[in-house]
């Protein structure tokens, strides 16, 4: 890949440079970090406690509800301990609007300042009485939606602060599959055309693919540690992408192993388009056929709206596209060099 000018390497850095900012100074969106008791039986009063995270619990206008379906109870009595940690006690119905006899209930605080923050799966409640009717104390549509009160990235339960590594993280394999995929294109044109600069190219940009890919595998493995509790857990996505670094790997062990020069040229390019074809199958096939804690595997889903909303995607596009122009930067560094040292050696 060859663009004219210095504008694109200069438009790689300065997005790269945003995204760092950007990614990293921005704050985190109220959210709540953890219930206590976390289950109750029906027709008792309980009392939970709610410790929240970036959040601003105030003595005035604070409203709390336990959601199940479409129907809410809201808390009979609300004790604000400071900005991070309150009380809420309900009288819970001995009829709840399900028919299971375990019923898991969503937690869901208002204040003015932060708006709603939710908790799936607060509070189980156990018992439920299936002979009577519904409670009337289960009210529909008692909770509106309302607009974030300031520019922050959204708070995902278990990832918290860590849902920043998505602009590094996932954005380094966006990248590194561009690169794989310039590295592919250039061994099939040396294939057809002998062209010493494809060949040149595609080393250079297998290269610093295959660093991308690396970066990728240890800023996944740090996420994994905060997450998953182990920086490697052999999950199916983590094995699949070791494998496919191995397969590169391999790639300039061949071209080391012929003697002849041309020959091993050849047989490179034809393995770095197998190497390249390997990929789709590895990252995204097998981990779908199989249960993986890994976003994107086993059925969960990769980029929901839940998971990259507006605010995130100000940062993730930029940056998917600065690494791709500083990828490309780098790959064309490393194959004139290439270029020149094969020229300039006897």
């Amino acid at each position: 890949m060859q663009i004219q000018g210095w504008w694109w390497k200069w438009l790689g850095v300065i997005l790269i440079f945003y995204s760092l900012l950007v990614g990293l100074l921005v704050p985190l969106g109220p959210g709540i970090t953890s219930v206590s008791p976390n289950t109750a039986k029906h027709g008792e009063v309980v009392e939970i406690k709610i410790e929240g995270y970036n959040t601003n619990f105030a003595k005035e206008g604070t409203k709390v509800w336990l959601k199940v379906k479409d129907r809410a109870i809201g808390a009979d009595h609300i004790q604000v301990i400071d900005r991070r940690n309150m009380r809420a006690s309900f009288a819970m119905p001995r009829s709840l609007p399900s028919k299971d006899t375990i019923v898991n209930l969503t937690l869901i605080t208002y204040t003015p300042n932060d708006g709603h923050s939710v908790l799936p799966s607060a509070l189980f409640v156990i018992g439920n009485d299936l002979s009577q009717q519904t409670s009337d104390e289960w009210k529909a549509n008692i909770i509106s939606t309302d607009m974030p009160a300031s520019f922050h990235f959204p708070f995902r339960n278990i990832l918290a602060e860590t849902i920043r590594n998505t602009y590094y993280h996932v954005v380094l394999w966006f990248a590194m599959m561009i690169i794989f995929l310039i590295s592919m294109i250039s061994s099939v044109r040396h294939i057809r055309t002998g062209s010493l600069d494809a060949d040149h190219k595609a080393l250079g940009y297998a290269s610093v693919g295959t660093l991308l890919g690396i970066l990728g595998i240890l800023t996944g493995a740090v996420w994994a540690k905060n997450t998953w509790g182990a920086y490697w857990s052999f999950d199916v996505k983590q094995n699949m992408s070791a494998i496919a670094m191995l397969i590169y790997a391999a790639y300039f062990i061949l071209r080391q192993s012929i003697s002849d020069p041309d020959l091993a040229k050849r047989f490179a390019a034809v393995y770095n388009i197998f190497a390249f074809c390997m990929l789709i199958p590895l990252l995204y096939i097998i981990p779908r056929m199989t249960d993986s804690l890994h976003p994107g595997s086993g059925g969960n889903p990769a980029f929901g709206s839940e998971d990259l909303d507006n605010t995130m995607r100000m940062v993730f596009y930029p940056a998917i596209i600065g690494w791709i122009l500083f990828g490309c930067w780098m790959s064309n560094v490393t194959w004139r060099y290439l270029r020149i040292r094969d020229r300039t050696s006897p």
